[in-house]
């Protein structure tokens, strides 16, 4: 499986599982419409916190519970959000972003 390195955090603090180990790196799934579900479009696009702390465990890998997104470093969150926001740019629209990235 290719990981697209877009949507992948690599978490500044990292998050401490129950085995022990440590969760480093986080992918962030694109949303479907029934990962949406029961959330208002507008507040996941302002990134609003309430909103985001029931999206993302609906939609990371590994899939954090609503606790360890609650305990997120508050840039990690805002790693998260950013993946999010960036999820519902089409294709081209990314492209053309990436590009404007690589030209300044």
């Amino acid at each position: 499986m290719t990981v697209n390195k877009m949507n992948v955090v690599s978490l500044g603090v990292p998050i401490k599982v129950e085995n022990g180990d440590d969760i480093t790196v986080v992918e962030v799934l694109r949303p479907t419409v029934g990962a949406l579900r029961g959330l208002m479009l507008a507040q996941v696009q302002m990134q609003d916190v309430n909103t985001l702390l029931k999206l993302l465990p609906r939609i990371t890998k590994p899939s954090l519970s609503p606790d360890q997104v609650a305990e997120l470093d508050p840039s990690d969150f805002a790693d998260m959000a950013n993946q999010v926001s960036l999820s519902f740019m089409k294709q081209a629209q990314l492209d053309g972003v990436l590009l404007e990235l690589e030209a300044g």
